[in-house]
């Protein structure tokens, strides 16, 4: 079995009570995305994973792009946000392709990806022009809901609804798992990335609102490959 030691712990009572008509928007854009996910996949949550990880993975590039152009326009400094950005969406992407071996998704649901994809970027690079505050917060948000459904992948999975089979041999690699290890293993290192997603963009979002985030606990990142490059 994977030592525990490997996977931080997560807290899972993290919640950003909205404060504002900013953080009120953020919070009902997430809940109505969060029912439409409900309403499509119910308890498939590796066919979830597939579609919502295809979405996850735009913020952290259309983030990481507007501010690098901010940043030439005003000739300043990112204070590290633009690789923390980027890492972030590599991160997401990662997690696809770890569900793509485990969920093997149709041709209707990569039909839903493609179109899930293209609004979904349109509409956060808009909102991302005009409120980069919003948009952050409305990340943070999609994480704390990532979390819940991860948490809850779990329970399935501890449960034997779901089928806890070997970890694809990708995600073994980028979370430097042990060669037995379980898709449930997989599960607790993706939630773990998520909950770090969730506390540096809420602490994006407060920064941006003028707030002191300075000390903002954040939770811990789980080891990953420097390659995450498999060798075939």
């Amino acid at each position: 079995m994977l030592r525990t030691a490997q996977i931080p712990a997560v807290d899972l009572d993290v919640h950003h009570k909205a404060d504002g008509a900013s953080d009120r928007i953020a919070l009902g854009f997430t809940k109505l995305l969060r029912f439409c996910a409900d309403t499509f996949f119910a308890k498939r949550y590796g066919h979830r994973a597939v579609v919502l990880e295809t979405v996850a993975a735009v913020p952290g590039m259309v983030g990481a792009t507007l501010t690098h152009l901010k940043c030439l326009r005003r000739m300043s400094d990112d204070n590290g946000w633009i690789r923390t950005l980027m890492e972030e969406a590599e991160n997401e992407r990662m997690h696809l392709m770890t569900f793509i071996q485990v969920a093997k998704p149709t041709v209707f649901e990569r039909c839903v990806i493609l179109g899930a994809q293209w609004v979904f970027y349109l509409a956060f690079f808009g909102l991302y022009l005009v409120s980069p505050r919003t948009a952050h917060r409305v990340v943070g948000y999609f994480e704390e809901e990532a979390v819940i459904s991860y948490t809850y992948y779990l329970k399935e999975l501890d449960e034997g609804r779901s089928p806890n089979v070997p970890a694809p041999a990708i995600a073994r690699h980028y979370w430097k798992l042990p060669d037995n290890a379980t898709l449930r293993d997989v599960v607790l290192a993706v939630r773990a990335d998520e909950a770090h997603h969730r506390d540096i963009n809420h602490g994006f979002a407060g920064e941006l609102a003028g707030l002191d985030v300075a000390g903002r606990k954040v939770a811990p990142y789980p080891e990953h490959a420097d390659d995450i490059r498999l060798a075939a």
